[in-house]
């Protein structure tokens, strides 16, 4: 096997289970990790979802936002909450992992978000949404507002 692709083989494997943090510092080798589709329907009654829409990385309020986040990512695992980050210019992910451009225009359409707002949307394990905001917001607010959902509520009680 050719040593170059030996190596671009094994920096796409460490890239691919490498830990990615809430903000986003994905490895430079973006490009050779496979992009996959997100699909809403595949989350309900799995997941919550958090989505942030921005019109790139360099958008003063996602960058904001990313920041109160970053210090939280317990409280995201605690409560089934996957982060999907929208970008127009730049690439999105869902929860580390890069999905592709039609996945972030359909949510882009399904939320009628437009390429140059920024949002915050959250939305619940069944479907509906719960929360949106124009501005960044605290993780501690969005957390508190999951925590009192009954759904979260019975979840706590079954989990002790």
């Amino acid at each position: 096997m050719n040593k170059s692709v030996l190596i671009a083989l094994t920096l796409t494997a460490c890239t691919a289970v490498s830990p990615v943090s809430i903000a986003g510092t994905v490895p430079s080798l973006t490009q050779a990790i496979k992009m996959s589709s997100f699909n809403l329907s595949s989350q309900k009654w799995q997941n919550r979802l958090l989505l942030v829409f921005a019109p790139s990385v360099d958008n003063y309020s996602y960058q904001q936002q990313m920041q109160l986040f970053n210090q939280h990512q317990n409280g995201f695992t605690d409560r089934n909450l996957v982060l999907v980050q929208v970008l127009a210019t730049d690439k999105s992910y869902a929860n580390g992992q890069l999905i592709d451009e039609s996945s972030a225009a359909n949510l882009r359409n399904r939320f009628g978000v437009d390429k140059e707002n920024f949002r915050v949307i959250l939305v619940g394990k069944d479907g509906g949404v719960k929360r949106q905001d124009t501005t960044p917001v605290r993780a501690t607010a969005i957390f508190e507002q999951i925590d009192a959902m009954p759904m979260r509520q019975q979840e706590m009680r079954s989990s002790r």
